[in-house]
């Protein structure tokens, strides 16, 4: 690369990344002045100026009226235009498709929930097509419409948005990622569904305060997203979080995964459904039993139904407490559609966690459960497809 060519592209990267900072600060600080913008970034004021030009060019700013002046002229105020597009985030999960619509800040336009079981992939996958439909002729009209589509799922998945495996689905090695691409044309992020749950958390929900976070998605199986000093951790090829199949009973149950004891074989909704089974647990007229059946039955004060989710807190509590000795994080969020059991996990997961906890990591930690019910993996995943979209603005 000659010289000439160097500099060009230097002064290109500096002048991107200062329009990022430019960008970054008016979505967290604004309504806010140029004068304000140019003193918290250390930009000089010619620059920002300009900056700001480009960004309402652009339409992802908008000017409001004078702010409050310490006097002379009063400034002209800048918004971030946070409905100059949308984003799809889906939480694609065993017997569940989560579909959201939101703005660029995160806010829901629209929802779309549908349940399955035992689905084929061509199946599934014709029932992610219709809700994507469903949203993306749901969005308002904006400058730069969709601006990308984020798929969380319950499975291994690689850098380049291909599913290894997700043996609770049945499904291994597919191409994801290209399969939605040649389908929408639009920038497309598939990501596993707890790191994305984690993702959610920290930016919208329990998390918001804390640097370092375990999110556990106790749902048909169970994953683990970690946040580690602010940031997602997945991993040198983003396989990281796979907790849910780490080892709890020596010689225990047989796994979809090909391993034995399994967290998730004695700690998810799975387990919970399979116990109830076992105890012969019935509602009227139904040959099935489902979450809410179990939860509407120890509301009601049935002792049968109470023990079998105390039972999967005294579980969730034995993984718990090997994540705690492990990452010595500041804080765990318990998610995903078990979180709706709160009431009968936390106490057996406390105890579990006080007692089988090294008593020094036990300091400034928080057990939470979530505060984004079961949107915490779509919110998630949105929320990444925006800060993609930002970047490459």
């Amino acid at each position: 690369m000659n010289i000439d060519v160097y500099q060009t592209w230097n002064q290109f990267v500096v002048k991107k990344g200062n329009k990022s900072l430019v960008l970054e600060t008016i979505i967290n600080s604004s309504p806010i002045s140029r004068a304000d913008i140019a003193q918290r970034t250390g930009l000089n004021k010619g620059t920002v100026s300009s900056l700001v030009s480009e960004l309402l060019d652009e339409k992802l700013i908008t000017e409001s009226g004078p702010g409050e002046s310490s006097g002379g002229r009063r400034p002209v105020m800048l918004l971030f235009n946070q409905d100059a597009g949308y984003s799809i985030g889906i939480d694609l999960g065993v017997n569940y498709l989560l579909g959201i619509l939101t703005d660029l800040q995160g806010n829901i336009y629209c929802e779309r929930k549908i349940y399955y079981n035992q689905l084929s992939f061509e199946e599934i996958e014709s029932k992610l097509y219709e809700t994507i439909d469903h949203l993306i002729a749901s969005a308002p009209s904006s400058p730069y419409g969709i601006i990308g589509i984020g798929v969380g799922v319950p499975g291994t998945v690689s850098n380049t948005g291909e599913i290894l495996l997700a043996p609770n689905l049945g499904w291994k090695n597919v191409e994801f990622k290209k399969i939605l691409e040649s389908k929408y044309n639009i920038p497309i992020i598939i990501e596993n569904e707890a790191n994305a749950g984690a993702y959610g958390e920290k930016k919208f929900g329990a998390g918001k305060n804390s640097e370092d976070i375990v999110y556990v998605s106790a749902g048909i199986g169970i994953g683990v997203g970690l946040i580690l000093n602010g940031k997602l951790y997945k991993g040198s090829n983003g396989f990281s979080g796979e907790m849910g199949h780490m080892t709890i009973q020596a010689n225990g149950l047989k796994c979809r995964c090909g391993n034995e004891g399994c967290w998730e074989l004695y700690a998810s909704e799975q387990a919970l459904l399979n116990a109830a089974k076992q105890q012969n647990i019935k509602t009227s007229l139904k040959e099935s039993l489902s979450l809410e059946d179990i939860l509407s039955l120890a509301e009601n004060g049935d002792q049968l139904a109470i023990r079998l989710f105390e039972n999967i807190g005294n579980y969730l509590g034995i993984g718990v407490t090997n994540i705690i000795n492990i990452f010595n994080p500041e804080q765990i969020i318990i998610g995903n559609r078990l979180a709706s059991a709160k009431k009968w996990l936390i106490k057996p997961l406390k105890q579990k966690m006080e007692t089988h906890t090294l008593w020094y990591q036990q300091h400034d930690l928080n057990i939470n459960f979530s505060e984004l019910s079961t949107l915490s993996t779509a919110l998630g995943v949105s929320a990444l497809t925006v800060e993609n979209f930002l970047v490459l603005v």
